[in-house]
């Protein structure tokens, strides 16, 4: 419940929450303001207020949970995001402090002199890297969230819808189309504007969409679609990224473009199931920097992933997205010796699932979504979409409504092998498969 909530306008040298004090305004958004502010010891930090007594009463708490959401994200070890410090309310208005990027955003630094593109792209990706290993997609990847730090590293921010589907965050009309789609129009994949989109998962491919919608305009001052200087020109744009005609002659008139044209390629096409797949196979596509002035190191999930790849009693999966989240499932402590196939689907009157799970907003996950089978053939986890129910008196295999994923592969009624370190979709939940 959110208690009360008072307006609150900072300016420079006004004490916030009785640790900050405000040194100037860096930005304002939507629904939030971002001030640069110091800590009692002269630590400069960002500081970002969610402006809740502008927003309707109705969305406030849906607003504050993808907040939470935005802070959670920024807790992940890797110095490719920008860091989550601490958070807190003011006046009734929650705050994130984050760390402060001196470098400015990608936009600013195309303007004021020339970019090291392989790093930029290589940053860029092990950002979302960092992301997509914990379950989270970013969905608003664009050059205003790529800010540089002062030790010369491009990180992501502003992950406020980061996450599958965020909670409803998008909404339907009456009509049945989104009326509020998150993310730039200019960088958002086709699955996703589709008058349907608001049915599709939010998979990494999603962000890969994105990363080379940017990376094409960086390399060439222009999106790849067209035009996009106003409403008008959003049909045709929308068009030209669902069909794949994207300006290949632009791209070519670099002397370097044959360096990028794969990766390019790959990230651009429109259906996501023949889009480059994962983060791992673009860095691979990324050219080699130019010189040797500008190492890249490598993320820190290569050495510390967080969590055991190797099986040693079995198998579990950790909620990363979702109601649930947190909320871990033993796999192998599910089963029995006469019984190797466990069920999961959303918790509902009436169904018994081994693995229940919840959604108050949203029904995107079937009550009967998935089953999950230790094959002791391959000594492996399987997956299959769908469940075997009974109905009209006679049993028979049913699919899930909107289908299930791993990674960013669609799941069938065959099934998949799942092992340590994948990342399961299920409809708005994200589940990571972990060895314990």
């Amino acid at each position: 419940m959110i208690e009360h909530i008072e307006r609150c306008n900072f300016s420079s040298g006004d004490l916030i929450d009785n640790t900050y004090t405000v040194v100037k305004l860096l930005g304002e958004g939507t629904f939030g303001v971002v001030y640069k502010v110091a800590d009692f010891k002269g630590n400069l930090y960002a500081l970002k207020l969610l402006r809740l007594w502008e927003v309707h009463p109705t969305i406030r708490e849906g607003l504050v949970r993808r907040f939470d959401m935005e802070y959670e994200t920024g807790r992940i070890d890797s110095p490719y995001l920008v860091h989550s410090i601490s958070h807190g309310f003011v006046c009734g208005n929650p705050y994130i402090v984050m760390e402060l990027c001196t470098g400015g955003d990608l936009v600013t630094q195309s303007e004021t002199r020339e970019l090291d593109l392989p790093v930029v792209a290589r940053h860029v990706l092990l950002g979302l890297k960092a992301l997509h290993s914990c379950g989270k997609v970013h969905r608003d990847l664009k050059p205003e969230n790529v800010l540089l730090k002062s030790d010369g590293i491009y990180a992501l921010t502003d992950f406020g819808i980061s996450g599958d589907r965020n909670k409803r965050m998008t909404e339907s009309n009456i009509l049945g189309r989104p009326k509020q789609i998150f993310g730039t129009y200019a960088y958002i994949p086709p699955e996703q504007v589709k008058p349907r989109g608001r049915d599709s998962t939010v998979l990494p491919t999603t962000d890969i969409f994105s990363f080379g919608v940017m990376m094409y305009q960086l390399l060439t001052n222009e999106l790849p679609f067209g035009p996009l200087d106003d409403e008008g020109d959003l049909p045709e744009y929308l068009r030209n990224g669902r069909n794949g005609n994207w300006n290949r002659v632009v791209l070519r008139r670099r002397e370097d473009w044959q360096q990028w044209n794969a990766l390019i390629t790959g990230c651009l096409r429109p259906d996501f199931q023949q889009r480059i797949q994962s983060v791992d196979e673009a860095l691979d596509l990324v050219p080699l920097p130019p010189n040797e002035n500008h190492p890249v190191e490598e993320s820190h999930e290569d050495q510390n992933l967080g969590y055991q790849v190797r099986i040693v009693n079995g198998v579990l999966l950790r909620v990363m997205q979702g109601e649930d989240y947190g909320k871990v499932f033993w796999l192998d402590n599910l089963i029995s010796d006469d019984r190797s196939i466990l069920t999961m689907g959303r918790s509902d009157y009436g169904v018994n699932n081994d693995i229940n799970l919840h959604e108050t907003d949203s029904t995107y996950v079937s009550r009967h979504h998935c089953t999950l089978e230790l094959d002791y053939s391959i000594g492996s986890w399987v997956i299959r979409d769908g469940q075997w129910v009974m109905f009209a008196g006679r049993g028979e295999w049913r699919n899930s409504t909107n289908g299930t994923f791993v990674n960013s592969s669609q799941v069938n009624s065959n099934g998949m092998v799942f092992n340590p370190g994948d990342i399961i979709s299920i409809g708005e939940v994200k589940l990571r498969a972990e060895a314990y």
